[in-house]
């Protein structure tokens, strides 16, 4: 064991600690309830955000090792390690633990009109699982520690902690960041381009991408917009249709081989995609050469 603050915090483990304070007539607008660090290894582990009462507030958990699962409205992601994910109750998510799995977390759970404001914005700006940097979580981990070990125990200091990690989350996620070079800005992009044109037959979420970039979301994606004209989610869904639009013209391989080699798991949907796009069926683009006539988001693309 180390000597880092998330080391320290994790020789705790398994600790829950509950933070109830007598409410005074003023209520204060950023106040935690409880924080943790712990190992699960049973299914049970199991919450639904539309079961845990009306009073909102946020749960902020941080992955160390292992693996958990969300179910976010319709999406469903894999938080594994170095994965935090923000989420505000009450609210359509799931998270579990799958039989068999082990998911090794700390976090901190807390409410205040300021607090769910704050976080409310945040996971508006970059959803609800995203990348910190190391210092970022290690200060994180400071917040829980203290009130682990007894710093919050009056609702001035515990407002005071619960509001300060809200603003370190903030500072990480939409605050101010070192400005790159031109130079740097360009070989960055760049090299997230040439990942996504070798990638184009795999999954390219914008949340990989910036971590790829070493930036957090909402920073790559108005890097990356600045850089190549478009955002980036619209970037790797041209660059999709534009191999689609190649390889048809060879016709070495079946339409079903070409949905596949640009990502697309369903062959039903990647028709549907390459007719809003070209306005025809890939099988009738492949009949008629119709690559000649129109392409995607033609003269976009900067190169």
């Amino acid at each position: 064991m180390g000597n880092s603050v998330l080391d320290r915090l994790a020789a705790h483990s398994p600790i829950m600690k509950t933070i109830s304070l007598p409410r005074g007539r003023h209520r204060l607008h950023a106040m935690p309830t409880s924080t943790g660090y712990e190992i699960r290894t049973e299914p049970t582990y199991d919450w639904d955000g539309r079961e845990r009462g009306r009073t909102p507030f946020t749960v902020l958990q941080h992955t160390v090792a292992g693996a958990g699962n969300l179910q976010f409205e319709r999406r469903r992601y894999r938080l594994g390690p170095g994965d935090t994910m923000l989420l505000i109750i009450p609210h359509a998510h799931r998270y579990w633990l799958e039989e068999g799995g082990c998911w090794e977390f700390f976090w901190i759970s807390g409410t205040g009109q300021e607090a769910v404001r704050n976080h409310r914005m945040i996971q508006d700006a970059v959803g609800p699982v995203f990348r910190l940097r190391p210092e970022t979580v290690e200060r994180l981990a400071t917040c829980s520690l203290r009130l682990i070990e007894g710093e919050g125990e009056t609702p001035g200091a515990a407002s005071a902690i619960a509001y300060q990690a809200a603003m370190i989350l903030f500072d990480d996620v939409l605050g101010p960041h070192r400005s790159m070079s031109a130079q740097e800005s360009r070989d960055v992009m760049d090299a997230v381009v040439s990942h996504i044109r070798a990638s184009l037959d795999r999954p390219l979420s914008v949340p990989q991408l910036a971590e790829i970039a070493g930036l957090s979301r909402a920073h790559f994606t108005r890097t990356f917009t600045a850089h190549q004209g478009m955002p980036p989610a619209e970037f790797v869904a041209q660059e999709r249709m534009r191999r689609a639009s190649r390889l048809l013209t060879d016709e070495t391989l079946s339409v079903k081989q070409v949905a596949a080699t640009c990502g697309f798991s369903d062959p039903n949907y990647f028709a549907k995609a390459f007719r809003r796009v070209f306005g025809t069926s890939p099988t009738e683009f492949r009949t008629t050469g119709m690559y000649a006539v129109k392409g995607p988001a033609d003269g976009r693309s900067r190169r």
